[in-house]
Parts: structure tokens; sequence; C-alpha cells
């Protein structure tokens, strides 16, 4: 499997995530930089069929969340700050996330030499138009109270519950949430967003600007502990 040059971040995801399971399989993998392509090789061994369903589960959160988090960051006409540019973009990548997921794994034929950039280009063109209109829908003027109320909606309709200790957040299962890592930058503000939280409780103290962002957001739906 293999990304452009540009795609390091994205492979290292992939290894960090699924490594651990082709470890307890009996297999082995190696990432690969080098030239224009950076690339990783598993050997999954005789549990290939349930690893082959975690490596599309990943594959498809690097479209779904990094490549959507960059095709949306870099074509937003709204005038907001960088901090609540990343926000937008990842509420409206948790918006819409599992419908992109499902149409991604729908159109995905995983093989040894699967390219993430040429499935995206060749093979996601219809998703990259819807992408395209949604952003039609934002203007230039849209606010930081348009993005308040655009946050609410969706914190509304959400059942989710999530965890945060630190700077780590966890989903219902407790397991680690590390979506952001694919924005270019792991922060607790950007995973929280993008995990569709309806409900946030804080396991200890929390920090004075994560505390702020969550009366501001989340309201009466972060519990403090």
């Amino acid at each position: 499997m293999s990304d452009g040059s540009n795609g390091r971040a994205f492979i290292t995801y992939l290894y960090n995530a699924a490594m651990g399971e082709v470890i307890r399989a009996g297999g082995g993998g190696e990432l690969h930089f080098g030239g224009d392509r950076a690339s990783i090789r598993f050997c999954i061994g005789e549990s290939g069929e349930r690893l082959r369903g975690l490596l599309m589960e990943k594959l498809a959160e690097i479209i779904g969340v990094g490549y959507k988090y960059s095709f949306l960051f870099g074509r937003l006409k709204a005038c907001l700050p960088v901090r609540e540019r990343r926000l937008l973009c990842a509420a409206l990548i948790a918006a819409d996330y599992e419908g992109d997921i499902g149409y991604i794994r729908k159109n995905m034929a995983l093989s040894e030499s699967f390219c993430i950039d040429g499935f995206y280009t060749f093979r996601l063109a219809a998703l990259r138009e819807k992408w395209a209109r949604i952003l039609e829908y934002i203007p230039c003027a849209f606010s930081s109270a348009d993005l308040k109320k655009f946050c609410d909606f969706l914190v509304g309709e959400s059942r989710n519950k999530i965890y945060v200790k630190g700077n780590a957040v966890f989903g219902e299962n407790f397991a680690p949430l590390r979506r952001s890592r694919l924005t270019g930058k792991e922060d607790v503000e950007t995973e929280i967003m993008l995990s569709d939280a309806g409900y946030v409780y804080c396991l200890g103290e929390v920090e004075e600007s994560l505390g702020k962002f969550l009366q501001k957001y989340y309201a009466e739906r972060a519990i403090f502990s």
C-alpha cells in the first residue's frame, strides 16, 4: 500500500493503527519512505480476512478524515481564524462521517499494491463533488456565531459519549481516539469535534482553554468530575 510523498503521515497512521493486530496474528510489516512515494507492506499470515477488514477501516478513515480535511480546509471561503477553521472542518467531517465511510468502503477493492492517492483521484470523484457542494453553502460571511449554531445543532443530534483525560480522548469503549492526527495536528478540541460527541465526560481536571472550549460548544453536555 502506498501514498504520495505528502501522505507520509497517513501511511504512518495506518502502520500505527494496524501493526498491533498484525503482530498479534503472527505477521509483520515495514515502512518505506523514499522518492515520491511512501509505502507500507504487511505480512498478515493466516488471519488475513480479519486484518483485511481492519486495514479497509483505517484506509477509509484516512480518506474520510485526512483527505477530506485537506479538501475542505484549502477551499473554505469563510473568513475565520485558523482554530475555528479547523473546528468547522472537523464538524463538517463528523456531520457526514458514516455516509462518507460507507461510500468509500463500497468502492474500495483492496490489493497488495493499493494506492491511496490513486483510489481517491480515480474512484471517488462523486464524493469530492458532494464535498464541493457542501462548501458552496458556507459563505465568506460565515462567522464564529454561525459556527457555534452549527455545532449546537450537531451536538443536539448526537448521543455519542466520549471521555477526556488530560490530553487524551476516548470513545465509549474507552478505546483511544486519534483521528485528529490525520488533520496534520493532534489536538483535543479537534478530536472531540471529529468524534461527533453528544456528551463529553471529563475525568479529572482539564486545562483552562479546554474548559472554555467545552463550555462554549458543549454547554450542559460536558460533565466534569
